[in-house]
């Protein structure tokens, strides 16, 4: 193909170099570009603003109005990034070459929502960053293209969202480049493994540290929602208390005692008691006092 015109159903941060990659490219036309319905992301504007490109709001994508005004654009393909909602069949079938989507997340494994977040949790060594097509499943559309990246005990919620925003629009942009130069190669999920599993979304009430978990655990869940994440909570006294980081200590003696018991204050934070051994927590949000029992 010597050119490609999509549609752009895309939001926030994990859009915008994607945007700003493709538009570079004079074979691939944006005709349009659909924000979440309630976006708060002005960045994509501004953009369309500055190329001339449509801009609007869907309610529905799936309403037999939405489906008139994308078919209206004789669209080659349809681009998702980082939208949220779900694409039924009528409009899986409007386009020649249908509707890919990025997903951050090593499909056939972590479908779903919250994906950077449960691979640390799980204490996965590394993440997946996958474009496929989308169909009528949820995340479970032959594959285009998928990159893995390493996760080191360095990494949190944090670190792994600024590879994800740039990494996502490199693929993106790759994937793209596979139609316009009639190489794309789908690979079936079930190749890769037939059942796959599903990730829940995570929610207002999940920051809870459980200090009968391993020190293991407990490190992985603190790094995995700190911030911009909503960060891990403990109790005291009654009081919620926020921790943002924590350490954990490889060589740490396993030994029964009082899990969430404040051992010792260090340089950098509190020795806290676990199930198994003891792990060091930094970046609290309030003055701790060895003996005190976090909850």
């Amino acid at each position: 193909m010597e050119k490609i015109k999509i549609g752009y159903f895309a939001d926030g941060p994990w859009s915008h170099k994607a945007f700003e990659i493709i538009a570079d490219d004079n074979r691939i036309e944006i005709a349009f570009v659909v924000p979440r319905f309630d976006t708060q992301d002005e960045t994509l504007l501004r953009y369309t603003e500055e190329f001339g490109i449509d801009y609007f709001k869907l309610n529905n994508v799936n309403s037999v109005h939405s489906l008139e005004r994308i078919s209206s654009y004789e669209c080659d393909i349809l681009v998702s990034m980082s939208f949220n909602q779900i694409f039924r069949e009528d409009i899986l079938n409007l386009t020649p070459l249908g509707i890919i989507n990025c997903h951050a997340g090593k499909l056939p494994f972590y479908r779903g929502r919250n994906i950077l977040n449960w691979a640390l949790i799980n204490d996965e060594k590394e993440f997946g960053i996958t474009v496929h097509f989308v169909d009528e499943g949820i995340d479970t559309g032959d594959i285009i293209l998928q990159r893995t990246f390493c996760i080191t005990d360095k990494d949190n919620y944090g670190t792994l969202l600024q590879i994800a925003y740039g990494e996502c629009a490199n693929i993106l942009y790759d994937s793209i480049k596979l139609f316009l130069d009639e190489k794309v190669n789908r690979i079936p999920q079930k190749l890769i493994d037939p059942i796959g599993m599903y990730c829940g979304r995570r929610s207002e009430g999940d920051e809870k540290i459980t200090w009968q978990d391993s020190s293991r655990n407990i490190f992985n869940f603190i790094r995995a929602i700190c911030d911009p994440g909503p960060q891990a909570r403990t109790i005291l006294n009654g009081k919620e208390i926020k921790i943002n980081k924590a350490r954990f200590i490889q060589e740490a003696p396993c030994y029964i005692g009082k899990p969430g018991q404040i051992l010792s204050k260090t340089k950098n934070g509190y020795l806290v008691k676990t199930q198994n051994s003891f792990i060091e927590i930094m970046e609290v949000n309030t003055k701790l006092k060895v003996g005190e029992v976090l909850t």
